[in-house]
Formats: C-alpha cells, sequence, structure tokens
C-alpha cells in the first residue's frame, strides 16, 4: 500500500528556503577582506617591493647635492640664466600638479603663432639661423614637464653655455656627450639628454675649474 505524504503549505517552504542568517556576517567579511587586503596589505607590499627593488625610482628619482633636494630627474625645470642649457617650453610653467599639454592641433592659428615666435626666440638665444631650431625646443611635450631634450637641441645650445661659463667648446661637448642617454633598452624612444642633469654636471665642473685659480689666487 502506497503512503503519500502530505504536501508541506507555502508557508513552511518559504521558511525552510529563504532566510538571511549569514548574509549579513558575509557581507561584513568580504567588506573588510577588500579594505584590509586590497585597500592596505596590497598598497603596503607594492610600497615595500618598490622600496626594495627600485629605492631611488620609488622615491621619485631625487637629486640631492649636499644632503639639499636639487630636483628630480622626470620634472623639467625653467633655466632662463645664460649659463645653462635650456629646457622644452612648457604648457603648465613646468608645475608638477599642474600636467598639461596645450591640446592645441596642429591646424590651430594660436599654436602655428606660438611656435614662430618660440623659433625666433630660439634663434635669437642661439645666433643661429631659425630655420635650423630643432622641433623639441620650439614645441611643447604632452605633460608639460619633460625634462630631456633632443641631442640636436643640446647641441644648439652650447655655444652660448660655453661662452656664458668661459669654458672651451670641447669642454662643453664632452659633457654633453657624457649625459647624452640612448634608446630605452636599446630599443623604444629616441636618444635624449637630461637637461637637470647636465647642467648640474656644468655646475660641478665650473666649480672644480674655479678651485684651483682660488687657490692660487691666496
Amino acid at each position: 500500500m502506497t503512503h503519500i505524504k502530505p504536501s508541506p503549505q507555502p508557508s513552511q517552504v518559504a521558511s525552510k528556503t529563504i532566510s538571511d542568517a549569514g548574509l549579513l556576517r558575509g557581507s561584513l567579511v568580504l567588506a573588510a577582506f577588500a579594505m584590509l587586503g586590497c585597500g592596505l596589505l596590497y598598497s603596503l607590499a607594492g610600497v615595500g617591493v618598490g622600496q626594495l627593488l627600485f629605492p631611488h625610482a620609488a622615491n621619485g628619482s631625487l637629486i640631492t647635492l649636499n644632503g639639499v633636494v636639487a630636483g628630480s630627474t622626470l620634472v623639467a625645470q625653467p633655466f632662463s640664466d645664460a649659463r645653462y642649457f635650456h629646457p622644452r617650453p612648457s604648457a603648465a610653467s613646468y608645475n608638477p600638479i599642474a600636467l598639461a599639454g596645450s591640446n592645441q592641433a596642429r591646424t590651430n592659428v594660436a599654436a602655428r603663432e606660438r611656435i614662430e615666435a618660440e623659433r625666433l626666440a630660439v634663434a635669437q638665444r642661439e645666433g643661429v639661423d631659425p630655420m635650423s631650431v630643432p622641433g623639441d625646443l620650439m614645441t611643447q611635450s604632452g605633460g608639460g614637464i619633460d625634462p630631456h631634450v633632443s641631442p640636436a637641441s643640446a647641441a644648439l645650445q652650447i655655444a652660448r653655455v660655453a661662452r656664458a661659463r668661459s669654458l672651451e667648446l670641447p669642454q662643453v661637448e664632452s659633457v654633453v656627450q657624457a649625459h647624452t642617454e640612448g634608446k630605452q633598452w636599446g630599443l623604444f624612444g629616441q636618444p635624449r639628454v637630461n637637461v637637470l642633469e647636465l647642467n648640474l654636471a656644468l655646475d660641478s665642473l665650473s666649480a672644480a675649474m674655479a678651485e684651483p685659480q682660488a687657490n692660487g689666487a691666496r
């Protein structure tokens, strides 16, 4: 004889299948894991690995002189003195907080006028023909703080810097050559010269040459 079990009432089924017990606890555990694991531990691990393997880059690639920060190899500085090599123009006024390019197209009339004005200004400053001014000395970089210029732009400024520092051309050329970087890993980008590092090296050279003269005058 077959016994048929009575069907459960709808209220009984609902009480057995629908329950929020544990949902709050699971949500809290997930939130805690996300905040502590991803927000704190992952960040600390990234900082620790960076400080361990790449301490110079992790701290901003800073350059220090006598314990004082002179700048960063990643950020251009506005040099205007004739004794120094000049960087590219900056749409952000060399402010790292205001990173920006001009966002002006090649067809923009204002951009064309600005570039032509830069060309003439550089040509007058360096005493060269305007058509010989390299493109990077009259155009702004995308970020506004490009720390490099092309070797051609550095070469254009050698004569002025040598005159202003009372140095021989080969002396300045040697410093420029020593601070000319090749392509990244030999594959990417173009040869370039870090303007800040180059100017600091010239300051060191001038100081080293002035010291014997000062000692001899005593």
